[in-house]
């Protein structure tokens, strides 16, 4: 069994990293690992959606207890009827984060690679209802990269966003919006078992390559391969628990050298923004354990 560090960095090598994960483990007493509290200055938090809070808790414990569970996390609240950040009752947490400044430096400087993770878990008793959104990546060329969702086509060659979702029966996706081009919905819509376009243009991939199971937590590494400028040899990559479920390659992540990756889009809510996506009764999730890496 994989250690939740281990999953967090589900790579060989990297240059430089930095995760929450308690530090009284002796497995992150590593140089290239920055320890840092769950905090919204050291981990780089900005733009945060004000009409909802992240605060940070003691979570219950899980169903299955472990020493390694977390002891602090931040608390996402979706409220009976609530749906996206724009509805009349907003639902979850909303706010970018690109990590310590060591690690902002580095993306800053271009770097072409990745990864980027978190544990989440669902209360007991989670009902799922149609969907709703979690963090994932994000990255484009200076503001333009905090544009890249909510059905948006302009500029889209100008940015990239590839939260996860969870769907009915809490089967997990990747929920993409990458340049819109045929190279990307050829790549995107291949991934195994089931891939869609949505009429919102963003893209479902893999859906249901794993379920979640409310009540205990589960650990999310996203990995981001930018692709040369002229080529498509991009990748997106997820591991859930250590296990590699989604590998799409040939993307086009970028059509510019100063599109860079940004950091997480640490962002939930039921929906869609109708209201048969709401939830259907006041509900918790608690998010832990946020790490990240420069690869190359």
């Amino acid at each position: 069994m994989f250690s939740p560090l281990s999953q967090l960095f589900p790579i060989s090598s990297f240059q430089l990293g930095f995760t929450t994960f308690s530090p009284s483990h002796a497995s992150i007493a590593r140089l290239d690992v920055i320890s840092v509290p769950l905090a919204d200055l050291p981990l780089g938090v900005h733009k945060i959606t004000r009409s909802l809070t992240h605060e940070v808790v003691c979570p219950p414990p899980s169903l299955h207890p472990s020493s390694d569970d977390p002891q602090l996390a931040w608390e996402a609240r979706y409220p009976k009827g609530s749906c996206s950040p724009t509805t009349e009752i907003p639902g979850g947490l909303g706010f970018y984060l690109g990590g310590p400044k060591e690690i902002v430096s580095l993306l800053d400087q271009g770097a072409k690679e990745a990864v980027f993770g978190y544990r989440v878990m669902f209360e007991k008793g989670w009902e799922w209802v149609k969907g709703g959104k979690l963090p994932g990546m994000y990255g484009g060329i200076g503001d333009a990269a905090y544009r890249c969702t909510g059905g948006r086509q302009n500029d889209r060659c100008k940015c990239f966003d590839v939260r996860l979702m969870w769907r009915y029966d809490g089967k997990g996706e990747i929920y993409a919006y990458l340049p819109m081009n045929e190279t990307n919905s050829n790549a995107l819509l291949a991934v195994p078992p089931y891939s869609k376009a949505n009429p919102d243009y963003g893209v479902s991939v893999g859906i249901g390559a794993w379920t979640f199971e409310p009540g205990v937590w589960t650990t999310i590494a996203q990995r981001v391969k930018l692709n040369d400028i002229g080529r498509a040899d991009g990748e997106l990559q997820l591991w859930i628990n250590g296990e590699c479920v989604i590998h799409a390659k040939g993307l086009i992540f970028r059509e510019d050298e100063a599109s860079h990756i940004k950091g997480m889009h640490f962002q939930t809510f039921f929906g869609g923004h109708k209201s048969d996506w709401a939830s259907p009764k006041d509900q918790r999730a608690w998010f832990s354990d946020v790490s990240g890496a420069i690869i190359r």
